[in-house]
């Protein structure tokens, strides 16, 4: 096969990220089908199958489709990685995806997770495991719909606490813990790099993921 017919993936560029930029549903959403979701496919099948050896459970690839979307145009896209084939909204789950401005690395257990309340009691039951278990240069949100997180290594024991019972006991209230990068950072230009970075940030999650999935 001549090289002239390889096409590779090679990161995320200031084109992805100005995608968001782009005015209207259906210009926004052809830009994301035609010049994300390849290289989520790309990347998301890489992270699929060591998330697979890593953690010892069939994993399956989810790309956000976006839809329910009818007029506005969606202000972030991502993958998701979990063990369920069919969805993975209901469970827990890992993402990797763009807002205009970052690009985020998650292990995510949005408001459909059914059995938030046993998640969350097993985290506050653990509590000092999961603290330990989150390094100082991860953050921490509770609604994936926003861009702003916390800075893991300035939250205490009691900013734990209150975020883990909010968890429990708000509907809508989600826990979203991992990493985020700058959309002007050159680890993204280079796809070995940043899969071997979201790799080790999900490897570091691994434990969290795996009371979840226990929980459930």
């Amino acid at each position: 096969m001549s090289t002239s017919t390889i096409t590779s993936y090679t990161g995320f560029t200031s084109d992805d990220f100005a995608v968001f930029q782009l005015p209207g549903l259906e210009e926004r959403m052809a830009a994301i089908q035609n010049q994300i979701q390849p290289k989520f496919r790309s990347i998301g099948k890489r992270l699929t199958e060591e998330l697979f050896i890593l953690s010892g459970r069939e994993m399956h690839l989810h790309i956000a489709r976006h839809a329910r979307r009818k007029v506005n145009p969606p202000k972030d896209t991502w993958l998701s990685i979990c063990s369920n084939k069919r969805g993975y909204k209901a469970h827990p789950h890992f993402q990797l995806g763009l807002f205009d401005d970052h690009l985020f690395l998650w292990l995510a257990l949005i408001y459909e997770v059914p059995n938030k309340q046993n998640i969350a009691s097993a985290y506050l039951n653990r509590l000092e495991d999961v603290i330990e278990a989150v390094p100082d240069s991860f953050v921490v949100s509770q609604d994936h719909m926003k861009k702003e997180a916390v800075a893991a290594a300035v939250m205490s024991e009691a900013d734990w606490r209150t975020a883990l019972i909010r968890f429990r006991d708000v509907g809508k209230a989600e826990l979203l813990i991992g990493r985020h990068l700058a959309a002007d950072d050159e680890l993204l230009r280079d796809e070995d790099e940043l899969a071997a970075f979201a790799l080790s940030t999900y490897e570091t999650l691994l434990p969290l993921y795996h009371i979840a999935t226990d929980a459930q």
